[in-house]
């Protein structure tokens, strides 16, 4: 299986080699692509060195999958050359996301929607991801109505820039700033660009990628999204309306049953999620659960999964497996 990582040497692609290994991932050569500025610098990955290549480069050797996280505009160039090249895409960026032609995936929800013939598959926003695998059993019983979630986003969806502002401004350090304030002792309620709606590309994604991934364009979905300073992973304060009432025991039951959830659910000795337990975890962690007095029907979470692993790296990697295993590749 020959495997090429596309922006090999940025935060993402970081992970996704060492999730590759730590899943042992069966990749029998592994091709490194980033810009033309890091072509000729060597990963290692399981005890060997690969030179980083360009784009055409990595067409030309001919790899089973590409695995892109090199931001939206090269995956927009470059995906459909892979692609024509018989070269299935897992794309990591929003360029293909609300393409009706492209699958939307999270594996333990809609993965068998996959088909040998679909070549650009698209990989959703990290706050999105952790979101839907917490109420996607919910939904399948429930049905839900309506979400209103608020994020609390680490610094690390940004990039290195941002983790770097981080570092300098708690070293009282001058330097290159990836927000338009400080980050560290604050809480930036702007993450990505702003739409003319007056929301965020951020909070916008968590509503079409939300209704695209659940199949469902009849719920509604409000968010705001808040950069804060953390580094181990997104949390969510998650409000979910839904059209048949539930018991709180058998909610606890379907989420303790839910593929890739974990509760953590237990007042009275203060465990909840947070992202110092959830950084470096592939797991999205739900908590916090409780019935919302103020109407019915109405359930509250708190949703924490690490942004980089399942909510990028881990996602697309898994996406790949199932490709494998179903013989897809």
């Amino acid at each position: 299986m020959k495997v090429a990582v596309v922006g090999a040497t940025g935060l993402v692609g970081q992970v996704m080699l060492k999730v590759l290994e730590e899943r042992h991932f069966p990749v029998s050569e592994l091709i490194p692509v980033a810009s033309e500025r890091s072509k000729g610098k060597l990963i290692h990955f399981k005890g060997t060195d690969y030179k980083v290549v360009g784009l055409q480069d990595a067409i030309d050797m001919k790899p089973n999958v590409a695995l892109f996280s090199a931001g939206g505009s090269t995956s927009t160039e470059w995906a459909p050359k892979f692609a024509e090249a018989g070269i299935t895409v897992i794309d990591n960026s929003s360029a293909w996301r609300m393409d009706q032609s492209k699958k939307l995936v999270v594996p333990e929800i809609n993965a068998s929607q996959l088909t040998a013939s679909d070549k650009i598959i698209a990989n959703p926003n990290c706050s999105t991801i952790q979101m839907v695998v917490a109420l996607a059993p919910l939904h399948k019983k429930y049905k839900i109505k309506r979400i209103v979630v608020s994020t609390y986003q680490s610094i690390t969806g940004t990039g290195v820039k941002a983790v770097q502002q981080l570092e300098n401004e708690m070293a009282g350090v001058s330097g290159e700033m990836a927000y338009p304030y400080p980050i560290h002792q604050n809480a930036i309620p702007h993450c990505d660009v702003f739409e003319d709606n007056g929301y965020t590309k951020e909070e916008m994604k968590l509503v079409r990628e939300t209704q695209k991934i659940l199949d469902d364009r009849t719920i509604a979905v409000t968010a705001t999204a808040v950069r804060i300073p953390t580094a181990g992973g997104h949390s969510e304060a998650v409000n979910v309306e839904f059209y048949n009432d539930f018991d709180l025991s058998d909610v606890r039951q379907l989420l303790n049953n839910a593929e890739g959830v974990v509760v953590q659910d237990n007042i009275d000795v203060n465990t909840y999620p947070m992202p110092i337990y959830a950084n470096g975890k592939d797991d999205v962690f739900v908590g916090r659960i409780r019935r919302d007095g103020s109407q019915p029907n109405t359930l509250n979470l708190w949703v924490v999964s690490d942004n980089l692993r399942k909510g990028a790296a881990t996602n697309t990697i898994q996406i790949a497996e199932y490709l494998k295993i179903n013989n897809l590749l």
